[in-house]
């Protein structure tokens, strides 16, 4: 779902920016939905041997969800993009240099799913988009692990394209499958969340990159196997969540596991 979401909404925002907007309000953005959710569903099925996870009602469902979040960005659009003093940049921009100066063995490498500049300001921001059931509250928003990935984007983005980095912005886009029911306040299917990332936030990120890239590799970029890693699962396992060994207890024992 993720995946489809944000082709559909770079490839309605790339028509908008490069054509018009009346283009843009023409593209089929259900259908195309559709047909990417069947692919994506579909590259899923074949990377799981061919089993199903989901039943026909389920994929229904986030279509319907997909449709939903479709049908207010429309509506609203203006008032998260326009074309007006603003240039698309770019859509899936790479970023590929070295991780840390300390070894230069080990690169990163990412896409950055949008680009805009404000050429009224000189300056450029850089979003990311993410698809959420209901949005981020304020725990998540305060997870350093979930936010500091446009952070880190920010710092490379400035070195590799040469854009002063005081000149640029971040922001998360998040669009809700659901609203919450019952409610007596208004309520939108997109989220918007700036995380810090000024001079304190960028440092000492790249003190812990820097910490990060000492201890785990070796000088000539391969990993470093002779170092004892801590399975840290955190809070109630919070980081355990979505690690491909927690089910594997010969790889990692629960009873290592610290919280």
């Amino acid at each position: 779902f993720g995946t489809a979401m944000h082709e559909v909404l770079q490839e309605y925002i790339d028509i908008m920016f490069n054509k018009s907007i009346k283009e843009a309000n023409q593209y089929d953005m259900e259908s195309d939905l559709l047909d990417k959710l069947k692919i994506e569903y579909n590259k899923m099925v074949e990377q799981c041997g061919g089993d199903h996870f989901s039943t026909p009602a389920q994929l229904a469902e986030f279509y319907q969800d997909g449709i939903n979040i479709l049908d207010f960005f429309k509506k609203k659009r203006g008032a998260y993009f326009s074309n007006q003093g603003y240039k698309l940049v770019g859509i899936e921009i790479p970023i590929s240099l070295n991780a840390s100066e300390v070894n230069q063995n080990v690169n990163m490498i990412g896409f950055l799913d949008l680009v805009i500049e404000d050429t009224r300001n000189n300056r450029l921001k850089i979003y990311d988009i993410k698809t959420s059931t209901q949005g981020w509250n304020k725990w998540q928003k305060a997870d350093s692990s979930k936010t500091e990935q446009l952070v880190l984007y920010k710092s490379y983005y400035s070195k590799q394209y040469g854009y002063p980095v005081e000149k640029i912005d971040v922001q998360y886009f998040i669009v809700k499958r659901r609203l919450y029911e019952n409610v007596d306040f208004p309520q939108k299917r997109i989220q918007e969340f700036t995380p810090s990332s000024g001079t304190v936030t960028r440092n000492k990120l790249k003190r812990d990159i820097d910490e990060f890239v000492s201890s785990c590799f070796n000088e000539d970029g391969s990993y470093n196997m002779d170092k004892k890693y801590l399975a840290l699962s955190g809070k109630n396992g919070k980081n355990c969540k979505w690690c491909e060994w927690k089910d594997d207890h010969d790889m990692c024992k629960p009873s290592d596991r610290i919280s």
